[in-house]
């Protein structure tokens, strides 16, 4: 587990309201009632949502649907009265939002805006880039932004490494940006946002493992974060990328050669109960996982987030999780629990 980072911690404390910890209490408990009646059970509103700001990306990463161009549904951008317009409904109960699910955040004009917006909120926000465009100037403004914690995606300490996997990308720029970043919290006196490098392990980097932490370190980033990479095909692994270190990957070989994922599906998972997912053009799906968009649970264009939340196909969706878990298709190839932080 990593070292809990006092300043990280108490500045989500910081964000806490009676009203969000009583929603807590209230997704807590419909949880654990809806393990004990094997019957799913809703009360309260998300603890924590995922907002994506657009689903374009500068870059091609190989197991990744929107640097391969790979998506069924349009790519866009979130629109910032939109986003407004959903954050004034929830805001009361919500505790952390996510800048993120497919695509790069900066891309979007409006971003740091937005983020704005939901920092006045006193939300917890963070956001997960590629970091070739934390210029001078962005970086500045990402820090008076109020952006409470910012992942940066480094799959590598030198160019060659990092190009394998972060194809059309620019380790240099990467690094420069984590510097503006380090720089500006320093120049403005800021605490936020908590920085910390999150480091794809996969077979051709695994070897760098404690590089990216020496140059963490050297740069003055709060944190360096392994985490396991999703396989499409990982019975096969066309792309060669499962990691030989067993504790960074989330397959386990069997004697054919063939890959099968380590976790057992258990017929429960909190994410349906504390989180969501919303898409830049306003539709809500489980998690994560579903990059697609394929589950869609509703549309905020049509409905209240309230409506959604409660509505007859997260019924029917928590209903069919509890039942077999195994059987949908997005928790197939769940990370639930492995992944991996020093």
């Amino acid at each position: 587990m990593p070292a809990i980072n006092w300043n990280d911690s108490m500045n989500l404390v910081s964000k806490l309201t009676f009203p969000r910890v009583w929603n807590g209490v209230k997704v807590l408990s419909s949880y654990y009632l809806s393990l004990l009646r094997k019957k799913p059970v809703q009360w309260g509103l998300p603890v924590s949502i995922s907002f994506e700001p657009t689903t374009s990306c500068n870059l091609r990463c190989p197991e990744c649907p929107s640097g391969l161009r790979a998506f069924t549904r349009p790519t866009g951008m979130l629109q910032k009265d939109f986003f407004s317009r959903t954050i004034d409904e929830i805001h009361k109960d919500l505790l952390y939002l996510i800048f993120y699910f497919q695509g790069e955040p900066y891309l979007n004009p409006g971003f740091l805006e937005m983020v704005r917006y939901a920092a006045d909120k006193k939300i917890y926000t963070a956001t997960s880039t590629n970091a070739h465009y934390l210029t001078d100037e962005n970086a500045k403004k990402t820090v008076e932004s109020g952006l409470d914690r910012l992942i940066i995606s480094i799959d590598g300490t030198t160019q060659d490494t990092y190009k394998q996997y972060r194809i059309g990308g620019n380790i240099d720029k990467v690094i420069q940006g984590a510097k503006n970043i380090v720089k500006w919290k320093k120049e403005l006196n800021s605490k936020t946002p908590f920085v910390f490098f999150q480091f794809l392990v996969v077979k051709h980097n695994e070897h760098q493992i404690e590089e990216i932490k020496q140059l963490a370190k050297e740069i003055g980033v709060d944190e360096v974060r392994f985490k396991t990479a999703q396989v499409y095909d990982y019975e096969n692994d066309p792309n060669n990328l499962i990691p030989s270190i067993d504790k960074f990957s989330r397959y386990k070989k069997n004697s054919d050669g063939s890959y099968k994922p380590k976790n057992k599906l258990a017929n429960q998972c909190w994410k349906l109960w504390h989180s969501n997912v919303i898409t830049w053009d306003g539709l809500v799906v489980p998690c994560c996982f579903d990059k697609d968009a394929m589950h869609r649970l509703g549309n905020l264009k049509n409905e209240s987030f309230k409506k959604v939340w409660h509505n007859d196909n997260y019924k029917q969706f928590r209903s069919e999780l509890m039942m077999g878990r195994k059987n949908i298709d997005i928790c197939a190839n769940c990370s639930e629990g492995v992944s991996v932080w020093q």
